[in-house]
């Protein structure tokens, strides 16, 4: 795979993508820290989702719509913002 083509998909020169994914785990890590959260207890907090969505059967399913608009208030507006401001860059 050519340079350009590594950096095309992992999004930037390697450095670059190394020093953001250093800075993010760390910030990642202090949040977390704040929370009192472990990466242990988050795969245990997965399981346990996924463990109760099979036992709910069908009214999993309701609840999943509702996961699904609640994230979507969340994410919808931040994906139109950074999709705006990279808009106002390109030009």
């Amino acid at each position: 795979m050519s340079d350009s083509g590594l950096s095309r998909f992992i999004g930037g020169s390697p450095a670059q993508v190394v020093l953001r994914l250093i800075f993010l785990s760390f910030v990642v890590g202090i949040i977390l820290s704040a929370l009192n959260l472990d990466p242990i207890d988050l795969v245990h907090m997965t399981v346990d989702f996924f463990e109760r969505l099979w036992n709910m059967g069908f009214h999993a399913i309701g609840r999943l719509g509702n996961y699904l608009v609640v994230g979507a208030i969340v994410v919808i507006p931040i994906w139109l913002v950074t999709r705006l401001l990279a808009m106002g860059r390109s030009r």
